[in-house]
């Protein structure tokens, strides 16, 4: 799984991935404080406004980004990005009004929602061959829920040193590593494939990814995944401290289960994925959260099954993640990618947007047992919309006509438009007659 770390290109892109994720991960820990510095009591209401406005830059603001996204290096696109997280980051320390909390996390979160799918898709091109690809997916997957981790361990190892403000400057140095790491690579900065207007441009890649069944199919698993995390997000502390009466120590041995199984899932994926196809791995990791859910309520009494339930719930979670960015790189041209991969980004965090509040909602007005049926129901939808959507033929080479593509193009290698490969972005073909 390691042997992509052998591109000097893609390894220093992991390593800026890695310092990224852990300024974002003092971030939020700093966040909560100073919030709780701010407002007290009211720190829950601010931290969940925060988190909206997070969830509606992710949504918004991706899709508009990719449409412009070519008219810049995307080195220097990168580098920017990093270097203005940063300087928000730098002032979040200085704020002495909530009201200056939203504004600063809506600047760092819009500049997060350009970044991370442009980088996302600049490692398709840096690691051309799929199967390296796949392993590259796994490492990145390993490096999200180290994180989860490890940002913790190192912000409690701070704290007990230094206030929580010194925490933000972890934060600048994260970032600012990672725009030295992405300067020091050269990287390519494909044109769009159609010349198009800027409204065009911004709805290119919904475009693309809702006319593509199999991505139709990967957004119903967004909502299977979104539906189970936002159980574990919102509710384990509710689960752990109220349902059982047990501490903060708890709570997070409790989450690190549910990144243990993620961390599982993406050592197994990439075999996976090669001896079954992504179709298969995906819904079955979405089945096993459908279960998960539809159990819950029987592990709720006590905390060792509920750890079990959180590992088995993680590793669905990964099962179906891991492999996503495979369909989004198979789905698209190099040209297309930052806006497919804007889409997903957009698409799936509007799962979420809808699933935090629901199961926050739901389990604090209906009770635990009601919240998980209804989860379990909405994940289940999303599975049965997969399936529907995404058809295992799929998986399969199709004959096929191209009708728009210039006599060059390397799908037209000896001139024949009629051939068979696995289906590419099924809006530019034409079935064979």
């Amino acid at each position: 799984m390691l042997s992509p770390l052998a591109n000097p290109t893609y390894a220093r892109l992991f390593a800026a991935q890695i310092l990224s994720l852990v300024g974002t991960g003092l971030l939020t820990v700093a966040l909560g404080l100073l919030a709780f510095d701010l407002a007290g009591a009211n720190a829950g209401a601010v931290l969940g406004t925060a988190l909206a406005i997070k969830m509606i830059a992710y949504v918004g603001i991706a899709p508009v980004a990719a449409a412009f996204v070519h008219l810049v290096p995307r080195r220097t696109l990168l580098v920017v990005l990093d270097l203005v997280r940063a300087l928000v980051a730098l002032a979040l320390p200085f704020v002495t009004e909530i009201w200056q909390i939203y504004l600063l996390i809506g600047l760092l979160q819009s500049g997060s929602a350009a970044f991370t799918p442009t980088f996302q898709a600049t490692i398709p091109d840096v690691l051309p061959e799929e199967a390296e690809y796949t392993r590259s997916l796994s490492l990145s997957r390993l490096a999200y829920d180290m994180e989860a981790l490890a940002s913790p361990l190192l912000a409690a190892a701070l704290l007990s040193a230094i206030g929580f403000h010194w925490l933000f400057a972890g934060t600048v140095l994260g970032f600012g590593a990672s725009a030295l790491l992405v300067l020091s690579v050269v990287l390519p900065t494909p044109q769009p494939v159609a010349a198009e207007g800027a409204w065009a441009r911004t709805t290119r890649g919904l475009r693309l990814y809702l006319a593509t069944p199999r991505l139709r199919g990967l957004l119903a698993l967004n909502l299977a995944v979104a539906a189970a995390g936002a159980m574990v997000i919102v509710n384990t502390v509710v689960l752990v401290r109220g349902n059982l009466g047990l501490g903060n120590t708890e709570v997070a041995w409790t989450l690190a289960a549910y990144g243990a199984g993620s961390i599982l899932s993406a050592l197994l994926v990439p075999r996976l994925v090669e001896q079954k196809g992504d179709r298969p791995v995906m819904l079955a990791g979405a089945a096993l959260l459908v279960l998960g859910l539809a159990v819950a309520p029987a592990a709720m009494g006590a905390w060792a099954p509920l750890l079990i339930l959180w590992v088995l719930l993680g590793l669905g979670n990964g099962l179906v993640l891991t492999p996503s960015g495979r369909l989004l790189r198979r789905s698209a041209h190099a040209g297309d990618r930052p806006a497919l991969f804007a889409a997903q980004f957009a698409l799936s965090h509007g799962c979420w947007l809808l699933t935090y509040p629901l199961a926050g909602w739901l389990g604090a007005t209906t009770g635990m047992l009601w919240a998980f049926a209804a989860m379990a129901v909405l994940a289940g939808a999303g599975v049965a919309l997969a399936a529907a959507h995404w058809r295992a033929a799929e998986e399969l080479p199709v004959e096929h006509i191209h009708v728009d593509l210039p006599a060059d193009h390397p799908h037209l290698k000896g001139g024949a438009r009629r051939h068979r490969h696995p289906p590419m972005v099924d809006a530019l073909h034409a079935p064979a007659r």
